[in-house]
C-alpha cells in the first residue's frame, strides 16, 4: 500500500532456539497478538508446530497495512470535518455580508421614500 511517509525500520530476528521470531520497531495490538497465537490453517507450512517466519512476516505486513489504512481513513475523516467547518464558516461570513448589504439597501430605499413623501407633502401644501 502507499507509504504514509513513515521511515520506521522494522527488523526480524530469530531467538537463540529459532522457535520464535523477534520483531523490533513495531507496535502490535492485543488483537493482532491473539490472532497470531491462533493455529493457522493446516497447509503444511508450519515450522516445528508454530507459525513459520515467512507466514509471520506476511501476517505482520498485512496487519501493518490494515493499521496504516485505518489511520489514513481517520486522517481523511478529520480533514473532511475541518473542511466542512471551514465551508460552514465561510457561508456564515457570506450570509452576514449579504444581510448587512440588504439592510443598508433597505435603509437607503426607506430614506428615499421618506424624502419623496416629504417633497410631495410640501408640494401639496404650496398648492
Amino acid at each position: 500500500m502507499g507509504g504514509g511517509g513513515s521511515t520506521r525500520r522494522v527488523t526480524f530476528e530469530a531467538d537463540e532456539n529459532e522457535n520464535i521470531t523477534v520483531v523490533k520497531g513495531v507496535r502490535l495490538s492485543d488483537s493482532l497478538i491473539d490472532r497470531m497465537k491462533e493455529p493457522s490453517s493446516p497447509s503444511g507450512r508450519q515450522h516445528r508446530g508454530s507459525v513459520s517466519d515467512e507466514e509471520l512476516k506476511k501476517r505482520i505486513a498485512e496487519e501493518l497495512a490494515l493499521e496504516r489504512a485505518r489511520r489514513d481513513s481517520e486522517a481523511q475523516k478529520r480533514r473532511l470535518k475541518q473542511e466542512q467547518m471551514y465551508v460552514r464558516d465561510e457561508f456564515g461570513k457570506l450570509l452576514e455580508r449579504e444581510r448587512i448589504s440588504s439592510n443598508e439597501h433597505l435603509t437607503r430605499v426607506i430614506l428615499r421614500e421618506r424624502a419623496a413623501t416629504e417633497e410631495e407633502r410640501q408640494k401639496a401644501q404650496r398648492l
